[in-house]
């Protein structure tokens, strides 16, 4: 069998970081010594190449233009390797996993995210682990030729996840990540054991790398005071709204609240429902405080994560400036971000 070949793409992040024996500050390292820092690469049989970005990005700086990047990164190395292993940050890696998974659609080839909480230099640091299975998965096979796994996912600790459906759940634990609406595509133990059933992707690769930011995030909670977030509400400026909501979509009756959603969306606004808690589903109209929701027009954004609803919406704007088309690409399943 033809040796798989891997391209690494690293963006920043802890990961990437060595001690600088002279300063003792965290400093980004070449990769092109990859093989020193993790010898045991060579045993797994596969081709490597490395791109690193110019300049190391900070998780906490990732935006659209980056995911730009290495969208085009993969789409301009999509024929010539069998899969792909970005590096990254963990605070906002579940971000880029999600909009990777609209940008890349049609993937008949892994995109696998990983990253660590210590430096990859550091005795006992989960970076090299990650590193190595997310190659080892990046590279897997079926009996077919195909691969095992078709779509952009991170890996960590153990679990391999559905990018769109994974949150960060901890700052310092190396399990960081939960994907709590879907169960994992992978757990690494002696074995890589993978979900059986995994979608086989026989749709046309498609790179989509328009998106629109125009969209704020609120947050209810008790005491939430509407006219405090007043000028969200201003569609010149917000094209979408996105609302964090009380367990299956709720929030408490309040006439300027209910006034503002209600004239925001008469505007030509749109507002997504999606809930604040770990797990469920938003149902609008299951109960009456929600049934104001349903009634003016807000589309339910089912069981997607933060993370998917707001890179989703960036989506939606960007390729669309269709009003109803726009509505139409939040309510269905695009990537697997949705359970329908």
């Amino acid at each position: 069998m033809q040796q798989p070949k891997v391209l690494i793409i690293y963006t920043g992040g802890t990961i990437g970081m060595v001690n600088d024996p002279n300063s003792g500050t965290l400093t980004a390292f070449n990769f092109d010594h990859l093989y020193q820092q993790i010898p045991e690469i060579k045993r797994l049989n596969v081709y490597l190449e490395t791109i690193s970005f110019e300049k190391p990005v900070d998780s906490s700086e990732m935006n659209p233009i980056y995911w730009k990047q290495i969208a085009e990164i993969i789409s301009e190395h999509y024929t010539s390797n069998d899969g792909f292993v970005i590096l990254h940050g963990s605070d906002t890696m579940a971000y880029t996993a999600s909009a990777l998974s609209f940008m890349l659609q049609g993937l008949s080839k892994p995109v696998i995210l990983t990253g660590s909480q210590l430096p990859i230099d550091e005795i006992r640091t989960d970076g090299r682990e990650n590193v190595l299975t997310s190659i080892e998965i990046a590279a897997a096979k079926n009996s077919d030729g195909s691969s095992k796994i078709q779509e952009v996912a991170i890996y960590f600790e153990n679990n391999l996840f559905r990018g769109n459906r994974t949150t960060k759940i901890s700052a310092n634990a190396f399990e960081a990540f939960s994907s709590p609406n879907f169960p994992p595509l992978a757990t690494a133990g002696i074995h890589i054991n993978y979900q059986l059933g995994l979608i086989s992707n026989t749709d046309t690769f498609q790179l989509f790398t328009e998106l629109d930011n125009r969209v704020a995030l609120l947050k209810i909670f008790p005491g939430f005071n509407a006219s405090v977030y007043q000028s969200l509400f201003d569609i010149s400026k917000i094209k979408g709204i996105i609302l964090e909501t009380f367990g299956a979509g709720n929030a408490p009756t309040d006439k300027a609240f209910d006034d503002l959603i209600e004239k925001y969306i008469a505007d030509g606004g749109i507002v997504l429902n999606i809930t604040q808690c770990n797990s469920g589903s938003v149902e609008q109209g299951l109960y009456e405080t929600s049934s104001f929701f349903q009634k003016v027009g807000v589309i339910g954004g089912g069981d997607m994560t933060t993370e998917a609803a707001v890179c989703k919406f960036m989506y939606a704007l960007g390729n669309s400036s269709n009003l109803e088309e726009v509505k139409k690409i939040l309510a269905k399943n695009i990537s697997g971000e949705l359970t329908i």
